[in-house]
């Protein structure tokens, strides 16, 4: 074709010249509103053409065919890389694209826009974490969709997560915490076990309902972690050891429930929360590996081997607890410095008072 010749406009496209000679493009269907569109040569244009038409159509739901946002993601659950993510990143986003299914799975995937993805994460920003969840779905699912070239333009890219809120996140155990749940459950007690595999494995509740017997050798548990996949070395120390002799605990899971039965982390985390309460600590199981990361912190270990410690990745939690145990640490040698430099002034005092009396 010749490149002079115009090209052929999409239904219900219009090509207007501005006041300015500008050429510009509008989306008008019937007597509907116009809708000012990019330049054709825009890569951007077809997905603002499609969401207009989508804007256009009628509100009676059509069914979710191939092309559809169901059917997008239906592929991508089929791929190594949805396969490839942990069991409980795979849940997590599962129940996501329930959500996204249930309110646009008819939608045409490739008229998603940027737009509409903000808009779904502005639709969550009364809970942060949702809005996170929901961007991190929709960026694994459209940027396997790029790179298998079913999309020329990932509408994710450049989405900002929305804004942390400023708290310390769960609160962390204290020592005193420690005292009173450990005076109210006594060694022999599943509650002693519960706290204990926690506080000395450093484990997330997912990980601590998993581990037991099969995980030791030699006096070191290893396993690789549900969240992340990464794979931790935890030695057992004596404090654990004692405990866990002398239970009770399973065969296959030192954290047990009644009878002996195995929990999983819903059920462990709401058992755990109520022998908390009995003790009259009002906190949480991820607290316990909190306080188990100071202890460490404040023990003088490596950034390095507090991640290899709690499975940590990146250096930021890491440098988090080194870095307040390091504060910690210079404080107090700061207070002996500034007190060791006054004894010779303040001895001086005391002799000259001493003088003046005789």
């Amino acid at each position: 074709m010749n490149e002079g010749m115009p090209r052929k406009l999409p239904p219900f496209v219009t090509r207007e010249r501005s006041r300015h000679g500008k050429l510009v493009f509008y989306f008008r269907k019937g007597k509907g509103p116009r809708i000012r569109l990019p330049m054709l040569c825009d890569p951007n244009f077809e997905a603002e053409y499609q969401a207009a038409l989508i804007g256009a159509a009628t509100e009676k739901r059509v069914v979710a065919g191939v092309g559809s946002l169901k059917w997008l993601i239906a592929r991508y659950r089929e791929t190594s890389a949805y396969r490839c993510l942990s069991e409980a990143t795979r849940r997590q986003r599962d129940n996501i694209f329930k959500g996204v299914v249930e309110s646009a799975g008819h939608v045409p995937y490739k008229a998603v826009t940027r737009k509409k993805i903000v808009q779904g994460r502005e639709d969550r920003t009364s809970t942060p974490a949702q809005a996170r969840n929901f961007l991190d779905a929709m960026r694994g699912l459209f940027r396997w969709a790029l790179e298998a070239e079913m999309v020329a333009i990932d509408p994710t890219a450049g989405v900002k997560n929305p804004s942390r809120l400023k708290s310390g996140g769960f609160e962390a155990w204290t020592e005193d915490d420690i005292e009173a749940y450990e005076n109210r459950w006594a060694v022999g007690t599943k509650e002693r076990v519960w706290l204990h595999v926690l506080l000395y494995t450093g484990l997330r509740r997912g990980d601590a309902v998993n581990i037991g017997r099969q995980h030791v050798r030699n006096g070191v548990a290893t396993l690789k972690t549900e969240k992340t996949g990464t794979e931790v070395n935890i030695p057992i120390l004596p404090a654990l050891a004692e405990t866990l002799a002398k239970g009770p605990t399973g065969d296959l899971a030192f954290i047990v429930g009644e009878n002996g039965r195995p929990l999983t982390k819903e059920s462990f985390g709401n058992m755990f929360r109520a022998a908390c309460n009995e003790a009259g600590v009002k906190k949480s199981a991820h607290g316990v590996r909190k306080i188990g990361a100071v202890r460490a912190a404040e023990a003088g270990v490596t950034m390095r081997e507090l991640e290899a410690l709690f499975g940590w990745t990146g250096g930021t939690m890491a440098s988090l607890y080194t870095k307040t145990a390091d504060r910690k640490r210079l404080a107090i040698r700061a207070s002996e410095k500034i007190e060791n430099a006054q004894r010779p002034h303040q001895a001086e005092v005391v002799r000259g008072k001493s003088e003046k009396s005789q």
